[in-house]
């Protein structure tokens, strides 16, 4: 019997921010993204292993990872 499972990431974009970036200074976008990583069994997703926030500079790059709570407070709203 054979038996496939794994995992999957699901990116979702939840804002656009204009921040000053830490690592270049510069004051550009950076959109807000929540990763989602799920099990899967026979490629059905099943149940949430782990959720992710982070920020991307898009001058030069850098990412950086947030907090739920942090990512609530950048969004101006309950992020789920």
């Amino acid at each position: 019997m054979l038996i496939i499972f794994g995992t999957r990431r699901y990116i979702e974009q939840l804002a656009m921010l204009t921040l000053s970036c830490p690592h270049c200074g510069s004051r550009s976008a950076h959109p807000l993204r929540r990763v989602v990583t799920k099990f899967t069994l026979f490629f059905i997703p099943l149940f949430v292993v782990r959720t992710e926030y982070s920020v991307q500079c898009t001058y030069c790059g850098v990412t950086s990872r947030l907090s739920k709570q942090q990512a609530s407070e950048l969004a101006g709203e309950r992020v789920v």
